[in-house]
């Protein structure tokens, strides 16, 4: 079968001839459809840490949809198929973190697409916990996000959320517009999102109706002590520090962003004292892919307007690179609707 692998260090190579996986009694053997690129794939492509070390020679690809092509014998609630979509992470059940319900902080944290192969190839597996039937109302192509959709979803889960809030979003990225679109949903009263594409930032005022800065142009935009809920999207000191000013008294900021590891921002302590102020951390996604599935199927979320370009095998890497520029979401087509 035909996989894209991940060879080392900044090394993506297509073989024609990859093995297809062998199905294990407890695992379902997916055909690919789709599969979305984020930033953590570039990271893992640049040496860098997801959300576990990825050891060449891989197949990246941790969002994904498809169709089951085959199930072990102890597969129950899955046949050939069936529409699905994988959530990545596989935890152990056993250690200290699992053990007191927070399992996103698994210490033997396994995922498909950075510790075994994903959806960059034709066919890929997945233990049976992990996977989700995808409603008929659903198409395949959204189906493949719902992933950076059930991260975003566990970052809006570790805020109290109010009808009377108003929230900011610093940063236009994939993630940022999406957790803007969660909010929406949960009710807050006005959505900020402050970026600095001025075509993504007049997609998402036009599409959902969020008020929209340009951070980089119009900064003074985005007031200090404004804002109940702020959410730093980018992973940069200067966004950071920017997201703890911009917070009200009583606020909550979210960093969600991925900064680089050796990276600091520095904060006002007394501030933090003086406004009573809530800083978040959020990793990964701990059981929001049904809530997730709910928003698409509602669609109270839409992923669809902010995918911005659709790859083969063979441009992933100028994605990854950096080669390609100014992309809202990249997806990759595997196999189409049908797989």
């Amino acid at each position: 079968m035909k996989a894209l692998v991940m060879t080392g260090k900044k090394k993506l190579e297509i073989d024609d001839n990859y093995k297809k996986p062998e199905v294990k009694p407890n695992e379902v053997l997916v055909h690919t459809a789709w599969a979305g690129i984020c930033g953590t794939d570039k990271a893992l492509y640049n040496g860098l840490p997801g959300s576990a070390d990825a050891v060449p020679p891989i197949v990246l690809g941790h969002e994904n949809s498809g169709v089951v092509a085959a199930v072990g014998s102890e597969v129950e609630d899955f046949k050939v198929g069936d529409r699905v979509s994988v959530d990545p992470n596989i935890y152990c059940h056993k250690c200290y973190y699992c053990r007191t319900s927070r399992p996103e902080l698994c210490e033997h944290l396994d995922a498909v697409g950075v510790t075994r192969d994903g959806g960059f190839e034709e066919y890929f597996t997945a233990p049976e916990e992990v996977v989700y039937h995808v409603p008929d109302n659903v198409s395949l192509e959204a189906a493949a996000v719902i992933e950076p959709i059930s991260c975003a979803m566990h970052a809006v889960d570790l805020l109290t959320t109010h009808p009377y809030q108003n929230a900011l979003i610093i940063g236009d990225g994939f993630e940022g517009q999406l957790i803007a679109q969660i909010l929406k949903a949960r009710g807050i009263r006005e959505v900020t999102l402050a970026g600095t594409v001025d075509e993504k930032l007049e997609n998402n005022r036009k599409h959902f109706g969020f008020k929209i800065i340009n951070n980089m142009t119009h900064p003074e935009e985005v007031k200090e002590d404004s804002y109940n809920i702020v959410v730093e999207a980018v992973g940069l000191p200067k966004t950071q520090e920017q997201a703890v000013e911009a917070a009200r008294r009583g606020g909550q900021v979210l960093m969600f962003g991925v900064g680089n590891p050796d990276s600091e921002f520095k904060v006002n302590t007394y501030k933090v004292y003086q406004k009573q102020l809530t800083i978040q951390g959020t990793f990964i996604n701990p059981y929001t892919f049904e809530d997730s599935i709910a928003l698409l199927q509602s669609g109270d979320v839409d992923p669809l307007p902010l995918i911005s370009n659709v790859l083969d095998f063979a441009h992933v890497e100028d994605f990854v690179s950096g080669k390609l520029g100014n992309i809202s979401k990249a997806i990759v087509k595997v196999a189409g609707e049908e797989a």
